[in-house]
C-alpha cells in the first residue's frame, strides 16, 4: 500500500509540483520515480498507456535539473507529462489507436517540444480509439481502457486514456486531442477539467510525415485536475508554427492573466438543446441546472436560450472530418489491420473529394454565425457536456458504421459544432451522481475568448472545488483481486 504522502504528491497537480520542484522540495526524478510506480500498479488495470518512457524520462529529469542548476526559469520543471497516441513524440511510434505502425517520429509535435521546452518531462503515451473516431477509449489492438471511478464505463474519447490517467493520479497532466469533442468528453467522464482553446491557438503541427490534420477539425488540449493547471498547460503549448495548416488567430494575453483577473458579471445562455434531437437524460441535465443557481448566486445572469444549429452543419462537419480521415488512412500501409468498422469508413470517407471538404470549410463563418444568432449577446453558452451519464464498456461492440454513427450521436451531441467553429470550450466537473460518477458542464465563450471561459470556470472552481476528490482506486483494486 502505497504512503498517503505518496498519494497526496501524485494528486497535487503540475502547477503545484513545479513549485515544489522549484522550490528543491522534490527533484524531477523523485517525481518521476513515484508516477512509474503508480503506472506500474495501476496500469494492469485501467489500461491507460500504449507505451511507457521509462529510461527516457528519467534522463530528461535529469537534465531538467541540470537545467535548473544552471539557472533557468522552468514553468512545468520536472512535471511528467502524458501524451494522446496521436501526437508526435520524437523517437515513438504514432499508434494513433491502431496495429499499424508506420515508425517513430522524427520529431516531436509542435505542442510536445514546447512542454518540454518549459520543463515537463513526457512520460509515456496514452490510448484512443482508432483514429479518434469514437468517444469511447477501446481498439482491436490494444483493448478497453476503463475509467478510474468505475471499471466498467469508459473514461470517454477519443482522449480516453490521457483523462483516465490523470484522474487515476498516473501523471498530473496529459495532452489530448479534439475534433468533435475528444478532450471535453473524457474529461467529463473522468470528473477532471479538458480545454480546448480557440482553434489555432495551439499549434497542431506534428512531424514532417505527419502534415494533415483534418481541416482545422482539430485542437490539441490539456486535460488536469484542475481550472489552474489546465491555463497553465495551454499558456505552455501556445504559438504559431512555420507553415501550419491554420492560421493563428489574434494574440491573447496568458490565460494566467486571467485567473488572476476579478471574473466580471456575465450574461450566460443555458442550452439543452443538442446539435441533433436526441433525449438528454435527467443525471445530465441537473449539474446544469443546479450550476446555473450557482452562477446566479455569484451575480451572473443566466437565461436559457438555445443556438439554432443549421441543418447544413452536420454534413459540413462530417465531409471535413471524412475527408481528413481518408488522407490520413492514404498514408499507411496495410490498412487491413484496421477494425473492420473503420475500413467500412474508409471506403466510404474516400468518396468525398477535396472540393467537397473545402467547400465545407469556406461556408464556417456563415454556418457558426446563423448558429449564434439568437445567443450573440451573450458571453457564455453553458450546456451539459454529454446527452447521458458515461456509457457502459462496449457501447458500439458489433454495430457498423451507421449504427454506430447513431449510437454515437445520442451520447455526445453538444460538443462538435464547436470544432467546426473553432471557438474555446472547456468541461468543468462539478459533482459526482448517486451512482458515484462525475457531474460535468460544458462550457462555450465567444471566439478568441478563453480568458472569460477561463475566469468563470477558475470561479466555479472556487466555490465549489474539485481537486481534492479522487477516485475509488485502491476499492476498484481490491474488488478486482
Amino acid at each position: 500500500m502505497p504512503a498517503a504522502h505518496d498519494d497526496d504528491l501524485a494528486f497535487a497537480g503540475v502547477a503545484r509540483l513545479a513549485q515544489l520542484v522549484q522550490q528543491r522540495e522534490v527533484a524531477p526524478r523523485e517525481l518521476v520515480t513515484l508516477y512509474l510506480d503508480r503506472i506500474a500498479r495501476l496500469d494492469p488495470i485501467l489500461n491507460v498507456f500504449r507505451t511507457v518512457m521509462g529510461d527516457r524520462a528519467m534522463a530528461d529529469a535529469a537534465q531538467v535539473e541540470r537545467r535548473l542548476a544552471a539557472g533557468e526559469q522552468l514553468p512545468l520543471a520536472g512535471v511528467p507529462i502524458a501524451v494522446k497516441d496521436d501526437t508526435d513524440v520524437a523517437g515513438v511510434s504514432s499508434m494513433c489507436g491502431t496495429g499499424i505502425d508506420v515508425g517513430p517520429a522524427s520529431t516531436d509535435s509542435a505542442a510536445v517540444r514546447r512542454l518540454r521546452a518549459a520543463g515537463a518531462v513526457i512520460i509515456g503515451k496514452t490510448h484512443l480509439s482508432e483514429f479518434g473516431a469514437y468517444p469511447v477509449c477501446e481498439s482491436a489492438t490494444w483493448g478497453v481502457t476503463r475509467n478510474p471511478w468505475d471499471l466498467y464505463r469508459t473514461p470517454g474519447g477519443s482522449s480516453g486514456g490521457s483523462a483516465a490517467a490523470v484522474a487515476a493520479g498516473m501523471v498530473p497532466g496529459a495532452t489530448g486531442s479534439d475534433s468533435g469533442g475528444s478532450v471535453r468528453i473524457p474529461a467529463a467522464c473522468c470528473g477532471i477539467v479538458g480545454l480546448k482553446g480557440q482553434r489555432g491557438r495551439i499549434s497542431t503541427k506534428e512531424s514532417p510525415e505527419r502534415a494533415y490534420r483534418f481541416h482545422g477539425l482539430n485542437h490539441i488540449g490539456p486535460l488536469t485536475r484542475s481550472v489552474y493547471d489546465a491555463a497553465l498547460l495551454h499558456d505552455m503549448m501556445t504559438g504559431p508554427e512555420p507553415d501550419d495548416e491554420i492560421p493563428s488567430p489574434p494574440p491573447a494575453p496568458p490565460l494566467m492573466d486571467a485567473l488572476r483577473a476579478p471574473t466580471r458579471p456575465l450574461r450566460i445562455a443555458m442550452s439543452f438543446k443538442p446539435v441533433v434531437p436526441v433525449n438528454v437524460s435527467d443525471e445530465v441535465r441537473r449539474p446544469v441546472l443546479e450550476t446555473a443557481e450557482l452562477l446566479r448566486s455569484l451575480g451572473h445572469e443566466v437565461v436559457e436560450r438555445d443556438p439554432v444549429y443549421p441543418v447544413i452543419a452536420i454534413p459540413a462537419v462530417l465531409a471535413m472530418f471524412m475527408n481528413g480521415f481518408a488522407h490520413e488512412i492514404a498514408r499507411l500501409p496495410r490498412t487491413e489491420l484496421l477494425e473492420r468498422r473503420m475500413q467500412a469508413e474508409a471506403r466510404t470517407s474516400r468518396l468525398v473529394p477535396d472540393w467537397v471538404a473545402r467547400r465545407a470549410v469556406a461556408a464556417e463563418p456563415r454556418i457558426t454565425a446563423r448558429s449564434q444568432r439568437r445567443i450573440a449577446d451573450f458571453d457564455i453558452l453553458m450546456t451539459p457536456v454529454v446527452a447521458m451519464p458515461p456509457v457502459q464498456v462496449g457501447y458500439f461492440e458489433g454495430y457498423g458504421p451507421t449504427r454506430a454513427m447513431l449510437r454515437m450521436l445520442k451520447f455526445i451531441p453538444f460538443t462538435f459544432p464547436q470544432c467546426y467553429s473553432g471557438q474555446p470550450a472547456m468541461s468543468v466537473p462539478v459533482g459526482i451522481d448517486a451512482a458515484g460518477i462525475p457531474e460535468a458542464v460544458h462550457l462555450v465563450s465567444r471566439a478568441n475568448d478563453e480568458a472569460t471561459l477561463i475566469s468563470l470556470a477558475a470561479q466555479i472552481e472556487s466555490v465549489q472545488p474539485w481537486i481534492a476528490r479522487r477516485p475509488p482506486t485502491e476499492l476498484l483494486l481490491s474488488q478486482v483481486g
